[in-house]
């Protein structure tokens, strides 16, 4: 599962739980981005922090590990060198599944080599509130949306960008992330306004 997690939250947790248990996977490896290419890198908590959230975020969970993949590798977070790494670690027979939100495999065209991410891996596209399914024949050619697989489930409106602005703004994030991470998040004073 990838992404920046900045901070990782309960919906981050669900999807990975769901993806899981529906796909019969072994285990949820969580990849921090170290330098996501589609954002800006000064917005972006630094690497390390968003690290120590996720492992914290999924210590209780047996099937949840956290890997530095990305943040061992200078450069941007390109999904294609990290499915790379992870094929050459399984072998070529392992079913490698990229796990994210539907609004981001939207944008699939967008990332580097798109063409040989997937004659790697399949995606498992999390579907999200304002985000129409439908759209992936509409934005994507056939061979992209033959190697997606949708994963619907509980239906969690939570976003990153919610729990910084409430920290902002002093207004409660409790039970968006779990409780490690508002402890982490307040002792490293993050997100302060």
């Amino acid at each position: 599962m990838g992404g920046t997690f900045d901070p990782v939250h309960t919906g981050h947790l669900i999807i990975a739980e769901e993806a899981r248990t529906r796909f019969q996977l072994d285990e949820v490896v969580f990849v921090p981005a170290a330098i996501p290419p589609h954002k800006h890198r000064a917005d972006i908590s630094p690497a390390e922090d968003r690290y120590a959230m996720v492992l914290l975020a999924t210590a209780s969970n047996p099937h949840f590990s956290v890997s530095r993949v990305e943040m061992e590798r200078s450069g941007p977070s390109y999904t294609l060198d990290t499915v790379l790494e992870f094929r050459k670690r399984y072998g070529s027979q392992a079913a490698l599944y990229w796990l994210t939100g539907l609004d981001a495999v939207l944008e699939l065209l967008t990332w580097h080599e798109p063409e040989a991410i997937i004659r790697h891996c399949r995606f498992i596209a999390a579907t999200r509130p304002g985000y129409d399914p439908a759209m992936l024949a509409e934005r994507l050619p056939q061979p992209f949306v033959a190697a997606i697989d949708l994963l619907t489930g509980p239906g969690v409106e939570i976003s990153s960008s919610d729990i910084r602005r409430r920290i902002q703004e002093g207004v409660s994030a409790r039970y968006l992330t779990p409780e490690p991470v508002l402890d982490y998040i307040r002792k490293r004073r993050l997100y302060a306004g």
